[in-house]
């Protein structure tokens, strides 16, 4: 078999799994793509590991994320991307081992953020309130 036969019988099987769609070892999934090893999610598309997530694409060890994009052992993130070992996350980018962050990018190990700016809890409580209700966004 020459190089060029290979590849374009490895290209084949790419696209035909590609087309497929099948998630692998899942359990109680809908509307899931490419998946495996996921639990009770839905709408969620190459996902691996993740469980009770919706709408996220490329994540791994996940839970309770919403429309996240490639987050890795994150929980209860929502519209989020590239973040890691993170939780109560929104609208927030490549962040890792942070906790109650709201529209923060590339922040390590901090708490209580909003745009990377530090608040107490109490305050952090009180503008992502009001910073929801002014996006429009859902709780």
């Amino acid at each position: 078999m020459t190089r060029k036969d290979f590849n374009e019988q490895l290209q084949q099987l790419r696209r035909s799994y590609a087309a497929a769609g099948e998630n692998v070892a899942c359990h109680a999934c809908k509307s899931c793509e490419l998946c495996a090893a996921c639990m009770f999610c839905q709408g969620c598309r190459s996902c691996y590991r993740c469980t009770h997530c919706v709408a996220s694409t490329e994540c791994s060890h996940c839970s309770h994320c919403r429309d996240c994009t490639r987050c890795h052992a994150c929980a209860y993130c929502n519209q989020s991307e590239s973040c890691l070992g993170s939780s109560y996350l929104v609208l927030c980018a490549s962040c890792a081992d942070c906790t109650y962050c709201f529209g923060c990018v590339g922040l390590q190990k901090r708490d209580f953020h909003i745009l990377n700016q530090p608040y107490t809890r109490t305050e952090y409580f009180e503008r992502v309130r009001e910073l929801t209700r002014e996006l429009g966004l859902s709780q």
